[in-house]
């Protein structure tokens, strides 16, 4: 089969899925991290916390703001700090 072959068939299958004629394959979520709550928590400021996560301190006000929610590898992160903060420091020390 050939890629051009491989991503019709992904298109097709994506749009039977929107259309809810298939299911998905597999669905990760995540819930959206308070990152004004973990900031708290680890008791570092809004700039440690960007130059810990490799962001701006802009993203992490929309991320407390609720403007702006941490998708992908972000909210991953966020998650994995949440339930280790020792992680924080780790990150923070690179």
């Amino acid at each position: 089969m050939s890629f051009f072959d491989d991503l019709k068939t992904s298109l097709e299958e994506a749009v039977d899925i929107k259309n809810g004629i298939e299911t998905p394959a597999k669905v990760t979520r995540y819930e959206i991290a308070d990152v004004r709550a973990i900031r708290a928590q680890l008791n570092v400021s809004q700039s440690e916390m960007a130059k810990a996560l490799g962001t701006s301190v802009d993203t992490i006000k929309s991320w407390e703001a609720k403007r702006r929610n941490p998708t992908g590898l972000a909210a991953k992160v966020l998650a994995t700090i949440q339930a280790n903060p020792a992680f924080f420091h780790e990150l923070a020390a690179h």
